[in-house]
């Protein structure tokens, strides 16, 4: 009787992506250790507070890369929830002495809320069509926010200082506090986005980015997918925006809610890799310091200028690499199929 034998490559084969997750975690850790050390050689202010901004943009851009990235919603909206974060946490502080640590994961929630309102209609469209509703909605709102008299209107909101502690979340004499808070929400971001690539979520939402009427035919029900997506994308994203309130101490429409901020979220991932781990973080360490010492050099006669940079370096990364700044190193750690042995007429195998 003729016996079945396993290949013998085929358990090497078959543990690619256990190893691919292995080193992607020991880079996560190593990458994690230096930035943790990073800012104590580092005294000068400005170069802290690009470090900080950088660690933001990177949170905020994995936030987004849930939705837009994973799933393949496109949204162009989401300083709606950057803003909705921001002005919840500030008004439960200077309203209701509610401490802004607990107002913060309360902004998270309300801006998951707000996501699922404006995502029920809107996921009803698809392709641009989606991603033109999103930059209309958080338009109409931050309309709103602009002559809404409650929420400080146009004059905005000025967080008042209760002294400094983390309770509070304001530190007026360093911004290393912010800087480690900031790392913690972007690792958080980071270790999220981990477990979604080998998750059951991150595989639906892949099968949904892909080919949709094929995932439905699988049994993955695609609304419902991309409501789970909208909301994860939004809770974080307004929990940046409640760090991002308490750093500044001071918040309106025209910095919280502009249409700027909604595409500054987006193309780091877009820059980087979307879709990829360490897409929104590589893009971000590219983009936000370029755009603060383009600011900081050029000022107010070189206005536009980082938005010309930004189109140039979107056009150069779409012709010579359309998956990413990542796919120059393989950052996100895949693997590529290894070559399949052809085999001879006689039976015989040999490397193709």
């Amino acid at each position: 009787m003729a016996t079945f034998s396993m290949p013998a490559s085929l358990p090497a084969g078959l543990d690619l992506g256990e190893r691919r997750r292995r080193r992607q975690a020991l880079s996560g850790l190593v990458v994690l250790a230096i930035l943790l050390v990073l800012p104590l050689g580092i005294g000068d202010v400005y170069v802290r507070n690009i470090l900080i901004l950088t660690l933001m943009y990177t949170a905020l851009s994995q936030a987004w890369n849930i939705l837009g990235g994973y799933c393949g919603q496109i949204s162009l909206g989401h300083a709606l929830y950057f803003g909705i974060g921001a002005y919840v946490s500030t008004l439960l502080f200077t309203k209701f002495g509610v401490p802004p640590m607990l107002g913060m994961v309360a902004a998270g929630f309300v801006a998951a809320l707000i996501a699922l309102v404006v995502s029920w209609p809107c996921f009803r469209l698809s392709g641009h069509y989606y991603a033109i509703a999103t930059i209309v909605i958080a338009e109409i709102v931050y309309l709103l926010f602009l002559n809404w008299d409650w929420v400080g209107g146009a004059l905005g909101i000025n967080v008042p200082f209760r002294g400094e502690s983390w309770v509070s979340f304001q530190f007026r004499t360093a911004k290393l506090p912010y800087y480690y808070a900031f790392l913690g929400l972007a690792a958080v971001l980071w270790l999220a986005s981990y477990w979604i690539e080998n998750s059951k979520w991150g595989f639906y939402w892949r099968a949904v980015k892909d080919n949709p009427i094929a995932a439905q035919s699988l049994g993955v029900r695609l609304f419902r997918s991309k409501m789970v997506a909208a909301a994860a994308s939004a809770f974080f994203t307004g929990i940046g925006g409640s760090f991002y309130a308490q750093f500044v101490a001071y918040i309106d429409p025209d910095s919280m809610m502009n249409a700027q901020l909604s595409i500054l979220i987006c193309l780091p991932a877009v820059l980087g890799g979307i879709g990829t781990l360490w897409g929104p973080a590589v893009g971000a360490a590219v983009l936000i310091p370029l755009t603060e010492v383009t600011r900081s050099y050029i000022g107010g006669s070189g206005s536009g200028t980082d938005l010309i940079l930004y189109g140039v370096l979107i056009m150069a990364v779409a012709t010579l690499k359309p998956e990413g700044l990542t796919g120059l190193f393989r950052i996100d750690g895949r693997i590529k199929p290894a070559a399949a042995p052809a085999t001879g007429p006689s039976g015989s195998t040999h490397a193709a």
